[in-house]
C-alpha cells in the first residue's frame, strides 16, 4: 500500500485513525489486566522484527498487528494503575488527543515566525501554570523535553552569569542529571551531606568558586525537601545562581497545603517542574522558569544569517534553550489545564498523597517491616527487616509476579524499597493489593 501524501490522505487518516484510536481506547481499557513490567528477555523484541525494511509499503493494519504481537509484550506499562516504580505518571485523555493534533500540525517553533501559535501558547501556558503553582509573576518560562535538559540549561546560564567560577554545589541526594550536566558543561561538582531527613545541610555549604547551587524539592530517592530559604541566603551572599529542581514535587504546589515546600523559591534564579511526572501530561514536558532570562539568552542565543527575521519584538524561544527546533509541546499541557482545571489537578494530588499515607500506615503497623524516610508527598520508602539481599530478592519476586512494579534505592548504605503513587487510575484497591503482594511474596521467600 502506498501511503504517500495525496488526495486520498484524508480518507486514509479517517480509516486508519479510527483503527488507531480504537487500539488506544482498547489498550487503556485493559492496561490494568496486563503484567506491569515487560515480561521479555533482552533481544526478544528485536528478534521479532525483520532485519531489513519493507520494499513496498504495507497496510497500517499490519503495523497494528505487530504492535499487539511483537511490541506490546516488551512494553512496561507506565499507564498501569499498579505502576509504583520510580515516579509513576499518567498520559490523560485530553493530552493524548492533543499530542495527536500536535503531530498533525507538525510545528517547528525555533522562531516566532515559524509558528506564532506555538510560541505564544507556550508563553501563556507557562504563565498559567506558574499561577497555579504560586510562583511570582514576570518570570520567563518555556518547555524543554526533560528535567535533565532544563537543569543543563540552567547550569550553563549560571556559568554564563559567573564565567570565572566553575563549581556547582548540590546535595548527595540530588538527581544524577546534575552530575551529567556538569560533565557536559565542563563544571566541577561538589556534593553536600544531608541531615537525618535526607535534606541538604545548608550549614555545610562551601560556595568557594561556585557559580550555582542546585536545591531539590522532592529528591529522587525519598522526595525530601531541601531548606531553600537557607540555601538562598548562602547563594545571595556568595553571588551564586540558585536552581531549584522540583521536577517531581513541584506539581503538588497546585494544592495550598503543600506550598510550604516552595518556601524561598521566589528567590531562585531558575526552577524546573515536570508536567509529565504528576500532572497528567505525556512524556516530554519539562517546564523551566527563570527570573534571569537574560543569562539564558546570553548562553544560548546564536542567530545565523539564515535565521534572521524582521520581527524585532517577537520572542524566539531558540534564544533561551540549548536546542533549536522544538515541537508543539505546549498543546498537550494546554489540554490538561483546560480539561482538568485547578480542581481536577488538586483532586489527583490529594488522593495520591492520601493513598501513600494509607500504605505508610500499613507498613508501620506490621511487625518485621519499617518505614525508612519521612513521607512529604506520595512516595513511601520502606523495607523488610533483614539483610539487603533479602530486600532485593523480595523486590525481584514481586516484580516478576507482574501484579505490581516497584523500585529501590540506597539510604544510609541500606537497600530500601520505594512505592511511588502517581497514576490517575490508581485506586485504594490497587494500593491495598500492592501491600498484600509484598506480604505474600515475603512469606513465600521465607518458605
Amino acid at each position: 500500500m502506498d501511503h504517500a501524501p495525496g488526495k486520498d490522505e484524508a480518507a486514509d487518516i479517517r480509516r486508519d485513525g479510527a483503527a488507531a484510536l480504537e487500539w488506544v481506547a482498547r489498550y487503556l481499557e485493559r492496561v490494568g489486566e496486563l503484567p506491569v513490567l515487560a515480561q521479555v528477555e533482552p533481544g526478544r523484541v528485536r528478534a521479532g522484527l525483520p532485519p531489513s525494511p519493507p520494499e513496498r509499503g504495507e497496510p497500517f493494519a499490519a503495523l497494528l498487528r505487530d504492535l499487539d504481537e511483537v511490541l506490546l509484550p516488551g512494553v512496561t506499562h507506565w499507564q498501569h494503575p499498579r505502576y509504583f516504580a520510580y515516579f509513576a505518571n499518567t498520559a490523560s485523555e485530553p493530552a493524548i488527543l492533543a499530542e495527536m493534533i500536535a503531530a498533525a500540525l507538525n510545528q517547528v517553533g525555533f522562531l516566532w515566525r515559524t509558528s506564532p501559535a506555538l510560541t505564544e501558547l507556550e508563553v501563556v501556558v507557562l504563565d498559567w501554570l506558574a499561577q497555579l503553582l504560586g510562583l511570582p509573576p514576570g518570570w520567563h518560562g518555556h518547555i524543554e523535553d526533560t528535567a535533565s535538559t532544563s537543569t543543563f540549561a540552567a547550569l550553563v546560564a549560571a556559568r554564563e552569569a559567573a564565567p570565572l567560577r566553575r563549581v556547582v554545589v548540590c546535595s548527595e541526594h540530588a538527581h544524577s542529571s546534575v552530575e551529567k550536566a556538569c560533565r557536559m558543561a565542563g563544571l566541577e561538582l561538589r556534593k553536600v551531606p544531608v541531615d537525618e531527613a535526607y535534606r541538604m545541610r545548608a550549614d555545610r555549604l562551601d560556595l568557594a568558586g561556585a557559580c550555582a547551587v542546585v536545591a531539590t524539592v522532592g529528591t529522587t530517592s525519598t522526595t525530601s525537601v531541601d531548606p531553600v530559604p537557607a540555601i538562598a541566603d548562602a547563594c545571595e551572599r556568595a553571588g551564586a545562581w540558585l536552581h531549584v529542581d522540583a521536577a517531581y514535587a513541584g506539581s503538588a504546589m497546585v494544592c495550598p497545603e503543600f506550598r510550604w515546600a516552595f518556601a524561598g523559591v521566589e528567590r531562585a534564579d531558575s526552577l524546573v517542574v515536570n508536567a509529565h511526572k504528576w500532572m497528567l501530561t505525556p512524556m516530554g514536558c519539562s517546564c523551566l522558569w527563570s527570573r534571569r532570562p537574560e543569562a539564558l539568552r546570553r548562553a544560548f542565543s546564536l542567530v545565523p544569517e539564515y535565521l534572521r527575521t524582521d520581527e524585532a519584538d517577537a520572542l524566539n524561544l531558540m534564544d533561551y534553550s540549548p536546542v533549536l527546533g522544538r515541537p508543539f509541546r505546549a498543546l498537550k499541557l494546554w489540554a490538561v489545564l483546560r480539561c482538568h482545571g485547578r480542581e481536577g489537578l488538586q483532586r489527583l494530588i490529594r488522593e495520591h498523597v492520601r493513598l501513600a499515607g494509607l500504605f505508610e500506615g500499613w507498613v508501620r503497623s506490621k511487625p518485621g517491616w519499617e518505614v525508612c524516610a519521612p513521607r512529604p508527598f506520595s512516595v513511601v520508602c520502606f523495607r523488610r527487616s533483614g539483610q539487603d539481599e533479602a530486600n532485593v530478592a523480595l523486590m525481584e519476586r514481586v516484580n516478576r509476579a507482574g501484579e505490581i512494579f516497584i523500585s529501590s534505592t540506597k539510604l544510609d548504605g541500606r537497600t530500601v524499597l520505594r512505592l511511588a503513587i502517581g497514576n490517575a487510575r490508581t485506586t485504594e484497591a490497587d494500593v491495598r493489593l500492592a501491600w498484600e503482594v509484598l506480604q505474600r511474596e515475603a512469606r513465600l521467600a521465607q518458605g
